[in-house]
């Protein structure tokens, strides 16, 4: 392991690598990256698979065998045949962690986001379909996911609940988690191996926070790019920290076997140039945390990253940033409700070119 990797490892965050595709597991890269850099979970989304499904040739042979099969069963196949690979991939990584680790997730379709029972009826059509305990079901945090997250956990199916942007939202998140954990042992379930994370994304704040800050152009403004993304995910965890230590609910639960949800931080990779290539990895470091980060990001890490604890001792100077955005106008809750409403319709655009670059392969392969 390099020393950057394990000395994260050791504070407490479990690495995981946001990508996935076939010549990744097939060409032991994701092995690789187990073995050598503290890699214990994966993460797909829709823009993810469109990426991996856009290349010509690792694909044809399972789409040969499918046939002339509607895009979206050729689809479901291609993506859920991955998923369960890898899933098999980190079964002892899984099973060493008791199943807080060793979790790779697939997301529901995106057009679903605003449907509520449909998302619920995917979710548990996914998870059969992939039939692997260490699996993970992407529901997004939209206001109709909520409900579909309670009852797909009821169900005593795993969920990663993603697209999180504010703290209101993440407060939703728990209560739902916590809900739905609660049905599912009225509902007779195991709680130990039920797993949930929370995808609290983090670096799309700063780039759209730090455009309101240019626009500014004070020098309050000027002293506060680059620090929005960071204090928002820090009161995300301190959130994390106070709602499980207050809900009464939480502790009968976790004396059944219950384990919390976990915060994830996703879109970790830098996108300003003028920032640490590290720096939503080094800058979110604390215990019972995921950081599921592109390779990129994963390899500045194990080059030069810090992985020492960076959240505790904190949440003072997080909410004086907040306050001071405010104070110069920017209006927070716009700016994550813009940001929802973005990625909703971003992993909408991916999908529809996931559609369009499948069927252009069941073509090709049955021409």
């Amino acid at each position: 392991m390099t020393e950057a990797t394990q000395r994260t490892s050791d504070s407490g965050v479990s690495i995981w690598l946001d990508d996935l595709s076939r010549t990744r597991i097939e060409s032991g890269s994701l092995q690789d990256l187990i073995a050598h850099k503290n890699v214990v979970g994966v993460t797909t989304n829709p823009s993810i698979f469109q990426k991996a499904l856009s290349q010509v040739g690792p694909y044809d042979a399972q789409l040969k065998e499918l046939g002339k099969v509607d895009v979206e069963t050729a689809i479901r196949e291609l993506t859920t045949t991955d998923v369960r690979n890898a899933t098999d991939i980190f079964r002892e990584i899984a099973e060493k962690t008791d199943f807080v680790d060793g979790r790779v997730s697939i997301e529901v379709d995106p057009r679903l986001a605003h449907d509520t029972a449909n998302t619920e009826k995917q979710a548990e059509e996914l998870w059969a379909k992939v039939d692997r305990p260490n699996v993970m079901i992407k529901i997004p945090a939209t206001l109709e996911g909520l409900p579909a997250i309670t009852a797909t956990l009821a169900k005593g199916i795993s969920v990663n609940v993603t697209l999180i942007f504010s703290l209101e939202r993440y407060e939703q998140v728990i209560d739902a988690f916590i809900e739905g954990i609660a049905q599912a042992a009225a509902n007779g379930h195991d709680l130990k191996h039920i797993g949930s994370v929370a995808s609290f994304f983090v670096s799309r704040v700063d780039t759209a926070v730090d455009k309101l800050l240019e626009a500014n152009g004070s020098d309050e403004a000027k002293a506060l790019e680059g620090k929005a993304a960071v204090a928002n995910a820090r009161l995300a965890y301190e959130l994390f920290e106070k709602k499980f230590a207050a809900d009464p609910r939480w502790a009968e639960l976790e004396a059944k076997g219950a384990k919390k949800q976990r915060p994830l931080w996703a879109s970790t990779g830098t996108k300003n140039a003028a920032y640490s290539d590290c720096k939503y990895v080094d800058e979110l470091v604390a215990e019972h945390v995921v950081n599921t980060m592109p390779e990129k990001t994963l390899n500045a890490l194990a080059d030069h990253g810090n992985g020492a604890a960076s959240i505790k001792g904190t949440y003072e100077e997080s909410h004086a940033v907040m306050n001071k955005l405010a104070e110069l106008g920017i209006n927070i809750k716009d700016v994550t409700d813009k940001l929802e409403a973005d990625g909703v319709a971003a992993f909408i655009k991916s999908w529809d070119s996931v559609i369009a670059d499948v069927q252009s392969g069941i073509d090709r392969v049955n021409a």
